[in-house]
Order: C-alpha cells, then sequence, then structure tokens
C-alpha cells in the first residue's frame, strides 16, 4: 500500500517551526526504516476491518491471505457502503480470485475514491476530522490537540473524546498527564467495552514512539468520530424536539393564564353587570346619596384595574397568536365564551348598564329632593290648616241661635258672614294641600300613605265644614228676618279685617316657604320676587290704619255707652290684639326671609366657582390626552427609526401619561365636590367627567397596545430572522396604501400594495392570500396581519415534517417510540410531557406501550387532532 507524507504545519508561539519540521522528517525517515512500522501499519488496517466485518458476522486474521480471492473484500464494501456488489466468482482457479479483486476495485473507483496517492480530498477529510477533534476536547486541561501523531501520546485526548461523549464511562478529573500508559489503556479498555471499537493500537507502541503513526491513529480516532456521530444525531433530534416543545409548554402557560385571567374578568363582569342595572330606588335621600358613593368608588377604585386587566388580557392575547404564528402553530381558541370578542361584548353591556347608572342615580336623588322639599311644605300647609280648622266644627254645630234675641241673631248672621268670607279664603289653601298630596302620590313618596291619610282628613272635615256652615246660614238666615239692627262699626270691622288677616297669613306662610335652586339666576328671581313682596308692605301698612281707625271708632263708640274696652266683635273671630301680632310677625320674617335669600345667593356662587375650577382643569386635560392619542398615532406610523426607537419613544409617552395621573385624580375630586353640592350642569365646559374618563381609559389601553404592536414587530422579527430595513420596507408599503390613515389597507389597495412589491397575483392566489390575512372577511387587512404574511413569506420555521424526523432518530428509524427510550433521550419534564400526550401506536408489530410520534408532531402544528 503507498502512502505520500502530508505534512500539518504548526506555528509555536517561540518561533520553533523549522525546527520542529526538520524533528518532523527526521521522524520519518526513522519510521520508514522501523520494521515496527509496517506490522503496527498491518495490525491497525486488520482491526479496522474487523470492525465492519463482525457485521457480517466474520473476520480476517491475515490481509495478505484473507483478501487474496477478493470475497471478504467486496463483503467489507458491502458493509461499509451499505450497498450490494455484483455477485462474486466461487470458483478457486487464479483467474476467479482475479475477477473478486477487479469487483472490488471497479466498485471503488465508481464510488470517485483514488487509489494511489493522498489526494486533496482525503486532505480535507483529514482537516475535518482534526478540526473536530479539536471543537469536542477544546474543554480539557491538559488536551492540545494539534495533529494525529504526538498530541495522542499522553492519551488525555482519547479519555477527552470518551468523555465529552459518554461522561458516565470515566472520571476525567482523576486522570493523571504522567500516567500516559494508564490513560491510552483506560481509554482503549472502554472504546472496546462500551463502544465497540476493537483494539487497533497498543499503549506501549506509541509511548515508546517518538512520533506515532499518523495513518494508525488517524484510523483509530476515525472509529471514535463514527460511533459519537449517531449519538451527535440523537442530540441535534433530541435539542430540536426540545426545542419544539419548549415552545409548544411556554404557549400553553400563556393559554392557561388566558383562561384564568378571562374567567376571572368575565365573573367580575357578571356579578358587576346587574348591580348596575339594578334601578330600583331607596326611599331616602340619604340611602341614594350612598348609592352614588358606592358608585364613585366602582369607577375609582374598582372598574379601573380591571380596565388594565381587559387591556392586558388582549395583548397577552395577541403575543400568543403572534408567538403561535412564528413558531407555525395553531392559532389559539379560548374555551367557549372566552374569546377576546367575547370579553368585549361582556365590557360593552357592563359600560351600557354603567352609562345610564349614574344619571339614573342622580335623578333620583333630584326626585327625592323634591319630594322632601313637597313632604314638608305639605306638613307645613297642612298643619296651618288644621290649627285654623281645629273648634270650627263645634262652633258651626251650636244651636245658639235658638235662645238668641234679635240682636243676637242678626250679630250670629254677621258673624257668620264673616266666617263664610273666611272659608272661602281657605278654599285654596285645601287645594293646595291637596295638590301637593297628588305630586307625592305621582313622584312616589316613600311615606304617600300618611300623606293621603292626612290630606284625606283635611278634606274630609273641609267638606264636613262647608255642610255645616251651610246649615248654619239656612238656620241663621231663617231667623235673619228678627233681625233688624246691626252694629255696622263691627261688621266693617270684621269685613277688612278677615281679608288682611288672610292677606298676613300668606305673607307669613310666603316668607317661611322653602325653595330649591340650582342656579344664581333662579336665587335673583326669587329675591325680586322677596323685594316686590316688601314693596306692597306701605299699603298693608296703610289697611292696617284703617282697621286701627276702625277699631279705635268701636272702643269710641263702645266707651260712649259705656261698655267695656275689651268686649268682643260679635261678628269676628279675629282680634285686634292677633292682626298686632301677626303684623309684628311679618316684619320679623321680612329680614329672615332676607337674610335666607343672601346665604342661597354665597351657596350659588360657591357652586359656581366649583363649576370654573372643574372647567379650567378640564378644558386643559382634554385636549392633552387628545394630542397624547395623535403623539402615539404619528410614533406609530413612522418609519425612520428602527422598532426599538419606536419603541423607546412610546415607552416615554406612557412614562408622561402615567407621570398625569394625579391631574385625573384632582379633576375626579373637584367633579365630587359638584355633584356633592347637588350641581348637575356647567356651562362653561363641553367636558363632563365621563367624556374626560372614557378618554383617559381609551389613552392608556392605546398607549398599552401600541407598545404590544411595537413588540410583536420587534418578536417577530427577530424569531423570523427579518431585518431592521425589510420591516422598514413593509411598514413604507403599508403606510403608503393604507389610504385613510387609520392602520387598516382595503381589499384593493391590498392588492395594489402586494403588486408594488413584485407579487404577479391571479385571482385564485389573491383570494388565498385574502383568506390568511382576513380570515372574517371583513374586506379590511390591519398591519399586523399584513407584516405576518410578509413574514410568512421571508421566513422559515419549524415543520411538522422536520419534528417527526428527529422523532425518528431517537427512535431508531421505528415508526414508533418507546417511553424508555424518550426518558433516555429527552430532559425528564419533556419526556413526561410527551409520554402524557401521545396517542398510543396503531400500527403492526409494534410492542405494548408503544407511542405514535408522528399523530403527535402533526398534532402540534394543527395538522392533525388527537
Amino acid at each position: 500500500m503507498m502512502m505520500t507524507q502530508v505534512e500539518t504545519t504548526v506555528r509555536y508561539d517561540n518561533g520553533y517551526e523549522d525546527e520542529y519540521m526538520m524533528q518532523e522528517d527526521e521522524w520519518d525517515r526513522d519510521m520508514l526504516l522501523d520494521p515496527a512500522w509496517e506490522q503496527q501499519q498491518r495490525k491497525t488496517f486488520t482491526a479496522w476491518c474487523n470492525s465492519h466485518l463482525r457485521k457480517a458476522g466474520t473476520q480476517i486474521e491475515n490481509i495478505e491471505e484473507d483478501f487474496r480471492n477478493g470475497l471478504k473484500l467486496m463483503l467489507l464494501l458491502e458493509v461499509i457502503s451499505g450497498e450490494r456488489l455484483p455477485k462474486p466468482d466461487r470458483g478457486k482457479m487464479r483467474f476467479h480470485k482475479i475477477a473478486n479483486v477487479n469487483k472490488a476495485l471497479e466498485f471503488i473507483t465508481s464510488k470517485g475514491v483514488k487509489l494511489v496517492s493522498i489526494g486533496a480530498e482525503e486532505t480535507s477529510a483529514k482537516e475535518g476530522l482534526l478540526l473536530w477533534c479539536q471543537r469536542k476536547t477544546a474543554p480539557y486541561r491538559n488536551v492540545n490537540v494539534q495533529n494525529f501523531h504526538v498530541s495522542w501520546k499522553d492519551g488525555l485526548a482519547f479519555c477527552a473524546l470518551i468523555h465529552r461523549h459518554r461522561p458516565d464511562l470515566l472520571d476525567y478529573s482523576k486522570l493523571n498527564k504522567d500516567d500516559p500508559l494508564g490513560n491510552l489503556n483506560l481509554a482503549f479498555d472502554i472504546a472496546e467495552k462500551h463502544l465497540d471499537i476493537p483494539k487497533m493500537l497498543d499503549a506501549e507502541d506509541i509511548i515508546n514512539t517518538p512520533k506515532p503513526d499518523e495513518r494508525a491513529i488517524m484510523t483509530y480516532v476515525s472509529c471514535f468520530y463514527h460511533a459519537f456521530a449517531g449519538a451527535e444525531q440523537a442530540e441535534t433530534a433530541a435539542n430540536r424536539i426540545c426545542k419544539v416543545l419548549g415552545v409548544n409548554q411556554e404557549n400553553e402557560k400563556l393559554m392557561e393564564e388566558y383562561e384564568r385571567l378571562a374567567s376571572e374578568l368575565l365573573e367580575w363582569i357578571r356579578r358587576t353587570t346587574p348591580w348596575l342595572e339594578n334601578r330600583t330606588p331607596e326611599k331616602t335621600m340619604a340611602e341614594m346619596q350612598r348609592k352614588l358613593e358606592d358608585f364613585r368608588d366602582y369607577r375609582r377604585q374598582h372598574k379601573p384595574p380591571k380596565v388594565q386587566e381587559k387591556c392586558q388580557l388582549e395583548i397577552n392575547f395577541n403575543t400568543l397568536q403572534t408567538k403561535l404564528r412564528i413558531s407555525n402553530r395553531p392559532a389559539f381558541m379560548p374555551s367557549e365564551g372566552k374569546m377576546v370578542s367575547d370579553i368585549a361584548s361582556a365590557w360593552q353591556g357592563l359600560e351600557q348598564a354603567e352609562k345610564g347608572y349614574e344619571e339614573w342615580l342622580l335623578t333620583e336623588i333630584r326626585r327625592l329632593e323634591r319630594l322632601d322639599h313637597l313632604a314638608e311644605k305639605f306638613r307645613q300647609k297642612a298643619t296651618n290648616h288644621e290649627n285654623w280648622a281645629s273648634g270650627k266644627e263645634l262652633i258651626l254645630s251650636q244651636k245658639d241661635y235658638e235662645t238668641a234675641t234679635l240682636t243676637e241673631i242678626r250679630a250670629l248672621l254677621r258673624k257668620h258672614e264673616a266666617f263664610e268670607s273666611d272659608l272661602a279664603a281657605h278654599q285654596d289653601r285645601v287645594e293646595q294641600i291637596a295638590a301637593i298630596a297628588q305630586e307625592l302620590n305621582e313622584l312616589d313618596y316613600h311615606d304617600v300613605a300618611a300623606v293621603n291619610q292626612r290630606c284625606q282628613s283635611i278634606c274630609d272635615l273641609w267638606d264636613k265644614l262647608g255642610t255645616l256652615t251651610q246649615k248654619r246660614r239656612e238656620s241663621l238666615e231663617r231667623t235673619d228676618k228678627l233681625l233688624e239692627t246691626i252694629d255696622q262699626l263691627f261688621l266693617e270691622f270684621a269685613k277688612r279685617s278677615a281679608p288682611f288677616n288672610n292677606w298676613m297669613e300668606g305673607a307669613m306662610e310666603d316668607l317661611q316657604d322653602m325653595f330649591i335652586v340650582h342656579t344664581i339666576e333662579e336665587v335673583q328671581s326669587l329675591i325680586a320676587a322677596h323685594e316686590q313682596f316688601k314693596a306692597t308692605l306701605p299699603e298693608a301698612d296703610a289697611e292696617r290704619q284703617a282697621i286701627l281707625g276702625i277699631h279705635n271708632e268701636v272702643l269710641k263708640i263702645s266707651q260712649s255707652y259705656g261698655i267695656k274696652a275689651n268686649i268682643v266683635n260679635p261678628y269676628s273671630t279675629i282680634t285686634f290684639e292677633e292682626l298686632l301680632n301677626k303684623w309684628e310677625k311679618v316684619k320679623k320674617l321680612v329680614p329672615q326671609r332676607d337674610g335666607a335669600l343672601q346665604e342661597e345667593m354665597a351657596r350659588q356662587h360657591t357652586n359656581e366657582r366649583l363649576r370654573r375650577q372643574f372647567a379650567a382643569q378640564a378644558n386643559l386635560i382634554g385636549p392633552w390626552i387628545q394630542t397624547r392619542m395623535e403623539e402615539i398615532g404619528r410614533c406609530s406610523l413612522e418609519i425612520g427609526g428602527t422598532l426599538e426607537d419606536q419603541m423607546t419613544q412610546l415607552k416615554q409617552c406612557e412614562h408622561v401619561i402615567v407621570a398625569y395621573k394625579p391631574n385625573i385624580d384632582k379633576l375626579e375630586g373637584d367633579h365630587q365636590l359638584i355633584q356633592e353640592s347637588l350641581v348637575f350642569d356647567n356651562k362653561h365646559t363641553n367636558y363632563t367627567m365621563e367624556h374626560i374618563r372614557v378618554g383617559w381609559e381609551l389613552l392608556l389601553t392605546t398607549i398599552a397596545r401600541t407598545i404590544n404592536e411595537i413588540e410583536t414587530q420587534i418578536l417577530t422579527r427577530d424569531a423570523k430572522g427579518i431585518s431592521q430595513q425589510q420591516m422598514n420596507e413593509f411598514r413604507s408599503s403599508f403606510n403608503h396604501f393604507d389610504r385613510k390613515k387609520n392602520g387598516a389597507m382595503e381589499t384593493d389597495d391590498f392588492r395594489a400594495c402586494l403588486i408594488s412589491m413584485g407579487y404577479d397575483l391571479g385571482e385564485v392566489e389573491f383570494a388565498r392570500i385574502m383568506i390568511l390575512v382576513d380570515p372574517n372577511g371583513t374586506g379590511i387587512v390591519s398591519f399586523q396581519s399584513f407584516i405576518d404574511f410578509m413574514t410568512r413569506e421571508t421566513a422559515d420555521t419549524d415543520t411538522a415534517e422536520q419534528v417527526v424526523a428527529s422523532f425518528r432518530i431517537l427512535a431508531a428509524d421505528k415508526p414508533y417510540i418507546l417511553v424508555d427510550e424518550l426518558r433516555r433521550e429527552l430532559p425528564p419534564e419533556q419526556a413526561e410531557y410527551c409520554i402524557m400526550r401521545m396517542p398510543p401506536y396503531a400500527g403492526p408489530g409494534a410492542p405494548p406501550g408503544a407511542l405514535d410520534y408522528t399523530a403527535f408532531s402533526t398534532a402540534l402544528y394543527g395538522e392533525s387532532d388527537l
């Protein structure tokens, strides 16, 4: 066998290259002259041949003799190549043997192998094997593989190769560089016993030779390479499977987290919505105020975290779907009723209920306020009327006219006429009382039964008084003919004092009447009415003076006839002292009414200050929110910088927004002061608290979603290997055809965009693409759908076929895999993941417990169902 020396140049740091090359030449000359060298070559090659021939159940003892007839040489080539050679000649003649050797040589030649010298192909193989050895032994101390002779003399390189691939077979840390014989024998024994590598070399020959035979060591090391190649292939397959399973496990955790968060949020909405939909009013103002306070707590404390949860849930869902698309997995379908659209629908129902709830609360508070006012007014008027009516029934029921003289009868008649005038004056008050009771009924006053009962008593008594009055008049008129004289002066007093008395009683009622106003203008209107009333006081005082004159005239006449000064006017139940007392009370009530109106005016000015204070803030916050929304929109459309630049801008914007939160809280506080003051309108601003709340929540949601979109694009770019330049090109094309600048392309614009990017589209192909980018048939293509499509077009991903091929390696090319194989080849967590999910193998010839890795792999990518 001819061999040519292939020199490997090794450059040392001390510059002894020439000296080393001279040493190499000297070693080569000594080796060719050494008879032991040829014996070593024969021994190594024989062992190498037997390592292959024993797979066919045979071996050789002597190369020259056992390969002479060509039969075992042909068998060796079949084992090495895995192919069948032509049928050998079985004769024992010399030409039969030559024919078989020629068949072997022709087969070798047909495979492009040169049998003369050592060409570039073998040199490359040698360099590749050397590089493999260097890479595998690099982490080990005292090992520096630079060639296939002296680098292996201490045995540590052989031990390092074994430990790198099978650390269970030896403890490298216990090896000693100064024990080359022990190291070499340990490596050779382990290789033969555990790795099925025959012992091709003798440790003593390697140690005692200045330069061990390069070809022999290369041949022996190549056996290690082939022994570990299968393990490396299995390791590569296992790594691919672990990577795929890791992606699946992470995605499943995200799915479980989404399901949990969605369930919790939907349950909260389910509990909260009926509360907001409940429009059962409370009976009192205090109870309704508590309801309003509960609603404020809900808006300021309970709902904002849920807004964030809903936004985060949508972000998590989008991120998960992106990861699934990136890893070529089927889209995530949440449990029934837990889709993002289901949550959005439930949230919309919540906000619809919420929208009407606050308005209903305020309306109810106004209604109860009105009820309380009417109820108090009813009590005042009813009490005044009851006090007036007290004893009237008894008076009207008297039959004093039966024993009275003519003069007394005439007096009784005049007195009754005065009472009738008084009774007619009270008719309006009774009607007012009934009208107030009716309004309390219509407004569903909580104690309406008591109001109705009292009103009915007043009306019944009023009817009875009317009947008694009529009867008494009839009785008095029957005796009127007996009356011929009457004291005109008393009668005049009675006639004038009764209307004046009624006027004063009405004035006292008006001056003590409760009022409810909401604006400065309404207070001013009450003040104007009060000023008009005060303008009538001089005229009333003139009437008082006139009645005083009559009273003084009565006294004068009475005194002239010797009548006592305190004589009772027979025609009137009203004494002059009573008129004076009521007049003094009217004069006292006027300044009190002045004070009450001025106090109310001050309160309304305070309310106006609150309105202006709220408006000043709202008119700044509203445009500020709109400006931030516009900034976010511009940032999401910019293509000048990298996605990381956009992310930085958005994060800065988010920081500004979060820092602005105290302004919203302060406005909420001012809004609460306004509501507590029962102020329900504000002409100084077009922004309501509800406008600000909705805008603020939208701003928080928009910045979070936009940041998530950029994160998703970064995730897509990095996972798919999309360059920043490509991502910018995608965005530029999208922005150009986003005609309405609303983050979406219509169908025709999308078609034009694809054509501009070089797609030759037929109708069938375009329809296929539209199904990918617009699965719901909305007629629009979002930016995320466009990016997903373009990344699928430009990037590569793992496939079900690749995973199946990896499992086939671990299963030693079987169509099924066993539980022990999974646990041996994969980490415990991934192995158990597969065992729990792989279906049993249903094909023929499989042992019990065999698992179907093909069905499992295709199910990972949505290509089959388990």
